[in-house]
């Protein structure tokens, strides 16, 4: 007997979910009122002249952004950010977990001691990072380094400012990172570390030949999920780089969207460079539901 198919009854599915959607709607007419409607005009003022919506230029604001300095700066910046992000922000937390996961004695104090500075706020890290690369001669790297009497600015170099913002940033967060590769290293089976040590593999070894194959496609989500933070860095150069300085060496353009609106007063300018930045993370969101959905499928088949 063929099964027959029941035709979707719209009033009974209504009916049937009315409370979820009566507790639903306060929090999706907030987030249409805060979220999509300021987003949908931003789109449209990237289109006209000023935020009167007085004349329609059409691709004249984007051409405006790319033909400045500091958008070409900030741009450029951002694949600097990006390279340093994964020589410092990523690989130190995979190397924090695996030396949390091979500690025997006091393993929960290493825990909440990587995970406290995930807890503060990230405004008071940056200006506690602003102290440390400080100019003055009590700052804290001009006492270590012995320069009170000729102190350095060292967020003042144009050559050193992006990975020493990286290096707070990835102080700031890499704990809570390092935590989901412990969770990961503890699900491998432990029958592949006793074979590499019975074979006389150290530390090292093991990470590279037991660890980090059996971990391929966390490291793949997080390096997406690296590269899409990387587009949002704000108040790190904001604050540490004096608004992306020195001479936009810190620049990002999340920063200059920011300075654009708020500083030059220059809403359609400043609405181009978000919007062509919320398509750039558009795009690397779209490739890492592709990446993991291609690596679920592959986990599936096997």
């Amino acid at each position: 007997m063929k099964n027959v198919k029941k035709k979707f009854n719209l009033k009974a599915f209504f009916r049937k979910n009315m409370v979820g959607w009566l507790i639903m709607i306060p929090s999706l007419a907030l987030f249409i009122f805060f979220v999509w409607l300021p987003l949908c005009k931003n789109i449209i003022l990237s289109f006209f002249n000023d935020y009167s919506f007085s004349e329609f230029v059409f691709l004249e604001n984007y051409k405006a952004i790319f033909e400045d300095e500091a958008f070409l700066a900030a741009l450029k910046n951002t694949f600097v950010y990006i390279l340093w992000s994964i020589i410092i922000g990523y690989f130190a937390p995979i190397l924090m977990g695996f030396l949390l996961n091979e500690c025997i004695h006091a393993k929960g104090l290493f825990r909440v001691c990587l995970y406290i500075p995930c807890m503060i706020s990230g405004i008071a890290v940056v200006f506690l990072f602003k102290n440390i690369y400080g100019s003055d001669s009590y700052s804290i790297l001009n006492i270590i380094f012995n320069r009170k009497d000729d102190p350095l600015a060292w967020a003042g170099d144009p050559n050193w400012v992006i990975p020493l913002i990286v290096l707070a940033m990835t102080w700031k967060g890499a704990g809570g990172t390092a935590l989901i590769y412990l969770s990961n290293f503890q699900q491998i089976d432990v029958s592949l570390y006793e074979a590499s040590r019975i074979d006389g593999a150290n530390s090292f070894q093991r990470l590279l030949k037991v660890t980090l194959p059996q971990m391929k496609n966390t490291l793949l989500t997080l390096f997406i999920l690296q590269i899409i933070s990387v587009f949002q860095v704000f108040y790190e150069p904001l604050v540490i780089g004096s608004k992306g300085g020195p001479g936009n060496s810190s620049m990002t353009l999340m920063l200059q969207a920011y300075l654009y609106a708020f500083q030059d007063l220059e809403y359609a300018k400043a609405a181009a460079t978000s919007v062509f930045l919320a398509l750039i993370i558009l795009v690397f969101t779209l490739i890492y539901f592709a990446l993991t959905k291609y690596l679920n499928k592959k986990e599936s088949g096997k």
